[in-house]
């Protein structure tokens, strides 16, 4: 078989690789399909893994595929079947795992593409209790987008945040593929839509998805103009995902008692506020990873239902590559997908 794999920083290559062996006792094996692109794919291939890890490397964070085989003891689950794949390789016997919270494992060995082998090869073994069916109706092409952008940010929204309808929440770098998804669960929930974006050519795109209202962050004070929007009251949420100096900015447009919720630092991990600013306004601060499976087939659901993902460029295996580059351009709206 084919797998794509990272043998230093900045280099992958393309390699024949032996077949896995036939899937154990409650695994299966899956046929990769697509592999959706995220930071962290951009993250590990700069060698920002922030772990110990063994190359040479299979990259890929988050795919789709369907079932090739079946192992002893699988059940609900048929060979063909259309699935997406869980992207950390968690224990399943810890309190959380068992809940279904496999985003707080304890003993977690890794993000798969990231610490330990990934999904950019045609065939691999999984535990079946990490495979989540994909409904009628949805490409694999968008359901390689649920297990990380539309699972993070369903977590991120509803776990969280608890986004209410009809409340108000700012959408930071909204041309992002987490931001693209935001502003259409948001939006799809009745909320009004404030969005961050760096470059006016974006600012049309993001109003064609249902931003009510996008700020060009490099032009305009989204601070300013987000206070003026909401009356001064400030947003009921923030989506917070880029950290940096525009941290200090979400916080300042965020009502009294209102809500932030992050996932990542993508402009910078390392900030200082104001901590009576914090107490006295009442903000609540949510730190947010991964998700969990049932936030997974919740996306699944939403797409069944309509509810699909931005592809901004889709490329064969080959130029997994030019993928990442497109999205360390920052010129990309939406997610990259690499399709088999």
């Amino acid at each position: 078989m084919r797998a794509l794999t990272l043998l230093a920083d900045r280099q992958l290559e393309l390699r024949e690789a032996p077949d896995p062996a036939m899937p154990g006792p409650g695994e299966v094996q899956v046929r990769i399909k697509a592999v959706a692109l995220n930071h962290l794919d951009l993250w590990g291939f700069r060698g920002m893994a922030f772990a110990k890890r063994q190359m040479p490397l299979v990259v890929g964070v988050e795919a789709s595929g369907d079932i090739a085989a079946l192992g002893d003891g699988v059940t609900g689950l048929r060979a063909g079947q259309p699935v997406v794949v869980y992207g950390g390789k968690t224990c399943g016997v810890c309190k959380a795992c068992q809940e279904g919270r496999d985003n707080l494992c304890e003993n977690i060995s890794g993000i798969m593409g990231f610490h330990v082998d990934g999904f950019a090869r045609d065939l691999v073994n999984m535990p079946a209790r990490l495979v989540v069916p994909v409904p009628d109706g949805v490409s694999l092409r968008d359901a390689a987008c649920a297990p990380i952008a539309f699972g993070t940010v369903q977590h991120m929204l509803f776990d969280n945040a608890r986004l209410q309808p009809g409340e108000t929440v700012l959408v930071q770098a909204g041309g992002s593929g987490i931001g693209t998804v935001a502003i259409k669960m948001a939006k799809a929930l009745g909320c009004t839509v404030i969005t961050t974006v760096g470059d006016d050519a974006k600012v049309e795109k993001a109003k064609a998805i249902g931003a009510d209202h996008v700020i060009n962050y490099k032009t305009q004070r989204f601070e300013t103009i987000t206070r003026k929007l909401t009356g001064k009251k400030g947003v009921d949420v923030v989506f917070e995902h880029v950290g940096g100096e525009g941290f200090n900015g979400s916080l300042l447009v965020l009502k009294r008692g209102g809500r932030l919720v992050t996932c990542g630092s993508t402009a910078g991990p390392t900030v200082t506020f104001n901590l009576m600013q914090l107490f006295q306004q009442q903000y609540k601060i949510f730190g947010s990873f991964g998700c969990t499976l049932q936030n997974i087939r919740d996306s699944l659901a939403k797409m069944a239902s309509g509810l699909t993902p931005v592809i901004d460029l889709e490329v064969p295996l080959a130029e997994f590559e030019r993928g990442l580059a497109r999205i360390e351009s920052r010129q990309v709206f939406g997610k990259v997908v690499v399709t088999f």
